[in-house]
């Protein structure tokens, strides 16, 4: 099996259909579907069975009572048996139905199903607004930092993950109630040199009403807990002050209008303070020569 798509859920069987219609719809065979229910009351159950009766792929799928989201992800990794593994919870949707044979076009399975080099393989998340779409590209290709990963991190539905990451790394950090995700990103990336691949394809779009998008406040916090728990005090205090000029220059840049007048205005302090550090120095010369 090359890949295997995870699917949590809990009470949103509406969403859970809009995730199911679209993995359904996929021309690829090449991967197995599985669904950790949470233990659903709400019809989710009776979708699930529905959909195993009517699909020819392979279909598990279990419902119980779990810890959280981590946990649920968790009980969906160690049940995988894909070689990359790809987390699209209920609501989030594949962006069309190639785009699994497109994603996987991009390995060299061998003859016995192993696949090469590339750890991590990721494409754009689209964010579906009222009354606009966003492309997310994440970090489109680049080598994220240590930087990035404080202000940001790798989108995680668009994203197939080498399932022998997880031995090797370990598993999501129960304890965490959003940034779990994060935090293995940043352990992985930032700290272990894993380097993601990136392809310009649009690979899902993303349900804006989940927990990750609503309690910003809680994401700030669990944040902050992990980086005072991997990071020395001085380095974090470093990255801060980074990182708060960082989002100065981003929303600076976001309109032409900001960004030319902020230019501006640089370039003019700049010559005022260089005229005004010459006249210093040439005030100084004279009243040496004196």
């Amino acid at each position: 099996m090359k890949l295997s798509i995870i699917t949590i859920n809990y009470n949103n069987l509406k969403g859970l259909r809009r995730t199911l219609d679209s993995i359904s719809s996929q021309t690829s065979k090449d991967f197995e579907n599985i669904i950790v229910d949470g233990g659903s009351q709400d019809g989710s159950l009776e979708l699930i069975q529905e959909y195993k009766s009517s699909t020819d792929r392979q279909f598990i799928w279990i419902s119980e009572p779990d810890t959280g989201i981590y946990n649920a992800m968790n009980k969906g990794i160690r049940m995988a048996k894909g070689d990359y593994i790809q987390f699209l919870n209920s609501g989030d949707m594949l962006a069309a139905p190639d785009i699994t044979d497109h994603m996987l076009s991009q390995f060299k399975f061998s003859t016995s199903g192993e696949s090469g080099g590339i750890e991590i393989l990721y494409g754009n998340m689209l964010k579906q607004l009222p009354k606009r779409i966003i492309r997310d590209r994440g970090f489109e290709g680049r080598i994220p930092t240590l930087l990035d990963f404080y202000t940001g991190t790798l989108n995680h539905s668009s994203a197939y993950i080498k399932r022998n990451l997880f031995k090797t790394y370990g598993h999501y950090d129960e304890s965490l109630k959003i940034v779990s995700d994060w935090k293995w990103y940043l352990q992985v990336i930032a700290f272990k040199g894993v380097v993601p691949v990136y392809r310009n394809l649009d690979v899902t779009i993303f349900d804006m009403d989940g927990i990750s998008n609503t309690n910003t406040i809680l994401e700030k916090q669990e944040r902050k807990q992990v980086l005072a728990e991997i990071l020395p005090a001085s380095f974090l205090s470093d990255y801060e002050r980074l990182a708060y000029f960082n989002d100065q220059i981003i929303r600076v840049n976001k309109y032409w209008i900001s960004r030319e007048l902020f230019w501006l205005i640089e370039r003019i302090l700049f010559k005022y303070e260089k005229i005004k550090n010459n006249t210093k120095i040439k005030n100084e010369n004279s009243i040496g020569n004196v």
